[in-house]
């Protein structure tokens, strides 16, 4: 598949040597705000927010080869204070973030930002996340909106990280059951990624409180992997860290290309005192992220066996 010579080199930006993604996502807002406003003296949130996202940043971007971070509290401020590292891929996102209750699956863009500013602030991509269900009343307009994101992003030469999350198809009734996960997970990939997107931020395919079975979950992932005409990368979804080092294992082993990984790493940190907190993700954090990152490079299927780097004649830049 030809790619552009601007997404190429921005893709090389957010991947390892070996061409794999070994990501952070610290892009979240809603669940930790809500966790912080416990800690944070009143109408300190934003502050406190910040403060954590700095430490997470500043602990483990080192070892991870992009990071995801939201506009508002977090993106501009890591690369102003020099939290983020400048060979660290910076992935921006669009989305106001997960709401964090399954009960309300809706998110919306982040209100005067874009594709063009994401460019402009030296960003290597860009990401959306949106609640999606293939049989869903509102999946048409969904559809629209991936499509004029990737729109964006071809005309400003970004790569698009696309971040489907599953839902009940009436969008109310909270989270989808397990065993329709699969079927939803994979059909999904199916109709959103030829719209556009150029990676794929997936859920694992298989609910594995549900289903122990190994097999079935690189059953899963091979679908899935198979469903996907750009490479995939595995979101970590809250769960542990043990359970995510499985499942990542399994992913890369049928075809994942790495790992978005985000409270899998550093959850426990979110309430701790500042001292404890930058002690336990430069020990406990830092050494699961380089886990991860070395798991995926072994394992993970390199984007460049999807994309076929750009041939240029001679005035390619005309």
């Amino acid at each position: 598949m030809a790619m552009t010579i601007g997404k190429w080199r921005r893709l090389q930006q957010t991947t390892g040597s070996t061409g794999t993604f070994a990501g952070l996502a610290v892009d979240h807002r809603g669940p930790l705000r809500r966790s912080l406003e416990k800690e944070s003296p009143q109408g300190k949130t934003n502050e406190a927010l910040t403060a954590l996202k700095r430490d997470i940043v500043r602990q483990l971007a080192p070892v991870t080869s992009a990071v995801i971070l939201d506009p508002e509290t977090a993106a501009g401020q890591c690369v102003a204070d020099g939290s983020m590292p400048a060979k660290t891929g910076l992935i921006v996102a669009l989305d106001t973030g997960s709401t964090g209750d399954p009960l309300n699956r809706s998110t919306s863009l982040v209100e005067n930002w874009s594709v063009e500013k994401t460019v402009r602030m030296g960003a290597s991509a860009v990401k959306m996340l949106l609640y999606y269900h293939p049989e869903a009343p509102e999946a048409s307009e969904r559809q629209k909106l991936v499509q004029k994101v990737a729109q964006d992003c071809v005309q400003y030469d970004i790569p698009f990280f696309l971040e489907p999350l599953s839902c009940a198809s009436d969008g109310s009734q909270g989270p989808l059951p397990p065993e329709q996960r699969r079927k939803v997970v994979i059909e999904t990939a199916r109709r959103l990624v030829p719209l556009g997107a150029d990676i794929l931020k997936a859920e694992f395919p298989v609910d594995v409180s549900a289903e122990p079975d190994e097999n079935i979950w690189r059953d899963a992932c091979e679908e899935l992997t198979d469903a996907s005409a750009v490479p995939w990368v595995l979101l970590s979804a809250g769960v542990s860290y043990d359970t995510f080092l499985k499942q990542v294992r399994v992913a890369c082993e049928a075809g994942a290309s790495g790992v978005m990984a985000g409270r899998a790493v550093w959850k426990e940190a979110v309430t701790l005192d500042i001292v404890v907190r930058n002690n336990f993700l430069r020990t406990v954090g830092y050494e699961r992220m380089r886990r991860l990152r070395s798991l995926c490079e072994a394992l993970g299927r390199p984007f460049t066996e999807v994309y076929d780097s750009p041939e240029l004649s001679y005035d390619w830049y005309v």
